[in-house]
């Protein structure tokens, strides 16, 4: 069960990421409504409906997520950018998970992710290197570094991607 809830694995932080990395890193959360549309595109009423694993959420579910951890995520960076050391608030994923909204089209979440994205990059790319040591404290994390939270954000996104690639690819979709 561990593979089909991590494809790519468990989240693994670097310790000293180069601004290569960083760089790497910005890149990746550009593409990601892109990554995540080329996924989903062919897919179904029915696929989109179907748990990606066994007691896991639907592809829909999963898509309409990754825009609530993202918008999520931008509002931590920008908070730890202009306050010291914010609390961040947490969300009970699996509750949102059932609201109304996520029986809207996905393509209202990628259309919202490349949107935060077009926004959170710009951020991303005015920081320095201090700037990445800025934190926010994490009710369930602790203290993160935003060096951390954007390893964790990418990783976040390219594993939900690869849940659902893995799903097409066992289902032969």
């Amino acid at each position: 069960m561990e593979h089909l809830q991590y494809p790519i694995g468990r989240f693994e932080r670097i310790e000293h990421p180069t601004q290569s990395d960083r760089d790497k890193w910005v890149t990746d959360v550009a593409e990601t409504a892109n990554l995540l549309r080329k996924t989903v595109l062919h897919l179904n009423q029915e696929q989109r409906l179907t748990t990606y694993r066994p007691g896991g959420w639907t592809v829909q579910q999963v898509v309409h997520h990754m825009a609530d951890n993202d918008m999520n995520a931008f509002l931590r960076f920008k908070r730890a950018l202009t306050e010291d050391s914010p609390i961040a608030s947490s969300y009970r994923e699996d509750l949102w998970a059932e609201l109304s909204d996520y029986q809207v089209p996905i393509e209202a979440s990628i259309q919202l992710l490349e949107s935060i994205h077009i926004r959170f990059v710009s951020v991303l790319r005015s920081l320095s290197s201090s700037d990445f040591k800025k934190t926010f404290t994490s009710p369930v994390l602790g203290v993160l570094s935003l060096e951390t939270a954007l390893q964790r954000l990418v990783w976040h996104d390219r594993h939900h991607i690869a849940q659902i690639a893995s799903l097409k690819e066992r289902m032969g979709w």
